[in-house]
């Protein structure tokens, strides 16, 4: 049973650090130390002090240590559209990889504009996080090197080098070429594209795995019947009803991610289309949804939530944490029923 002094003198009473250091008999400035991460202190010092503390329940004053020692244990991470399953797999991925080091997340969003990205990674600075994770977005270059003068900061879907910045950027073209070799194989050569958001650079590179498919194959593709939607489920409806009422002849359709392939789906069976039967499909990412699609969509695996676990470890080390690596798997195909063979004329 705790002896009167391993408690605060009143039960409404808040417990302190001085209670802290009472009742593991150390000093006050030892449990500071051990708290901050700046103590060299003997283990069994260390073990009464985290004993206390588990004993008192004691609650660190955040705000005041952050004042006194500038580390806030904070992360801002500047996302794009946090509705998605995209980014909500990478969230998950930042969340685990920041589990065990005591950090939490301030998460923003740029809604895929370039002033509201620099708004809000204002916001982030000014909250005097510890370091940021910037999840794709239209921020400028030399704005992202500016913000790493004061943080460190790691961005994805971008090739970034500078001093306190650390990227990653996987192959993006390789996996259009990926799902369009797929179904060049499977004897399709009436394959139209619905590509991503015009101007985002991964729109760009899956686009030119899907040229860089059929110039290997020695097939012309329809310019015409590549059609831009803008990454959402409504945005891939829209661009097939698009592509549909154009009356260009197809067999496949390789989408810029599977949120567009969802909504082009829907416009397929709206249309009395068949997948397979009538028209292949093939997505981008491999998100959840993939397997609950009917029939379950063919797609392009990308590692999304071992990206957000590479950019949370990866920040922890730049910030001085210990942290082990991350393996990031490169882009591979899944094959699953949205996809057969060319049905002959």
């Amino acid at each position: 049973m705790p002896s009167p002094s391993d408690s605060p003198s009143t039960a409404s009473e808040p417990v302190t650090l001085l209670d802290v250091a009472r009742a593991a008999g150390v000093s006050a400035s030892t449990v500071s130390r051990i708290l901050n991460g700046t103590a060299k202190v003997a283990p069994e010092k260390r073990e009464a002090v985290e004993a206390a503390i588990r004993r008192l329940n004691f609650k660190p004053n955040l705000f005041a240590r952050s004042l006194k020692t500038g580390i806030t244990m904070t992360v801002g991470v500047l996302t794009q559209a946090i509705e998605s399953q995209f980014y909500s797999r990478a969230l998950k991925g930042i969340e685990m990889g920041l589990a065990e080091s005591g950090h939490s997340c301030i998460i923003v969003s740029g809604h895929w504009n370039a002033e509201a990205d620099a708004a809000s990674l204002k916001l982030l600075t000014s909250r005097r996080v510890d370091g940021v994770i910037i999840l794709t977005g239209n921020i400028a270059d030399n704005e992202v090197l500016a913000v790493a003068q004061q943080q460190p900061v790691v961005i994805t879907e971008r090739k970034l080098e500078g001093p306190n910045v650390r990227s990653i950027d996987l192959d993006q073209k390789h996996g259009g070429y990926l799902a369009t070799q797929h179904l060049l194989a499977l004897g399709h050569t009436r394959i139209a594209h619905l590509a991503g958001m015009e101007g985002r650079p991964h729109a760009q590179q899956r686009y030119l795995g899907y040229l860089q498919a059929h110039e290997e194959a020695g097939v012309t593709p329809n310019p015409h019947c590549v059609v831009h939607g803008n990454f959402t489920d409504r945005g891939g409806y829209l661009a097939a009803q698009k592509l549909l009422d154009s009356g260009e002849p197809f067999t496949a359709i390789f989408c810029a991610n599977d949120e567009s392939a969802l909504g082009a789906r829907l416009a397929l069976h709206q249309s009395g289309i068949r997948v397979p039967e009538d028209v292949s499909l093939v997505g981008f990412d491999d998100l959840p949804l993939c397997n609950y699609m009917t029939p379950p969509l063919t797609t392009v695996r990308q590692p999304v939530y071992e990206v957000g676990l590479y950019a949370a470890h990866t920040l922890l080390e730049m910030m001085g944490y210990p942290s082990e690596a991350v393996h990031v798997p490169p882009l591979e195909l899944v094959v699953r029923q949205t996809t057969r063979a060319v049905a002959p004329d």
